[in-house]
């Protein structure tokens, strides 16, 4: 299996944020959030990210593709937002539901980690959401470690 990254055109950005956007939203409703908080702070976040709705500097966003040409998800991944320039991070990565379990996320975090490295990051670092079982244990397998952990205890 060989994938390649393939940069997000500027007109394929649009639908990109759109979809990075509902995908962000699901995963806060799945995390207990209600629908409108979760649109919210994921529109929040994107304009923070692409202030003008287009790609920016300091975030790269790449269709994930297989040896046939056709993507099978994304990585946005760029530098932290903190003063460490070596600092990176992967913002987003998804590889669509019906292409899973086939080691298409494995082979795209390594392929991001190449290109954070090419870039001059010497770490790189993610968050994943703690009802996201399999992602952690794909994170876990390439060698990455826990450095917090933020906790919830619902009271209604």
């Amino acid at each position: 299996m060989t994938l390649t990254l393939q940069r997000i055109l500027a007109n394929e950005f649009p639908s990109w944020l759109d979809r990075s956007c509902a995908e962000y939203v699901g995963d806060l409703v799945t995390q207990g959030g209600s629908h409108e908080e979760a649109q919210r702070i994921a529109a929040e976040s994107m304009a923070r990210s692409f202030p003008e709705g287009v790609p920016s500097p300091g975030n790269e966003v790449f269709h994930v593709m297989n040896e046939a040409g056709a993507a099978v998800g994304y990585l946005w991944i760029g530098q932290d937002v903190s003063a460490d320039p070596g600092a990176w991070w992967v913002w987003d990565v998804v590889i669509n539901r019906d292409q899973r379990g086939q080691g298409f996320g494995k082979a795209a975090m390594l392929l991001g980690e190449e290109y954070a490295r090419s870039h001059g990051a010497n770490s790189l670092g993610l968050s994943v959401f703690g009802f996201n079982t399999s992602a952690q244990g794909l994170y876990n397998s390439l060698g990455y470690e826990t450095t917090s952990v933020k906790m919830l205890k619902t009271l209604i």
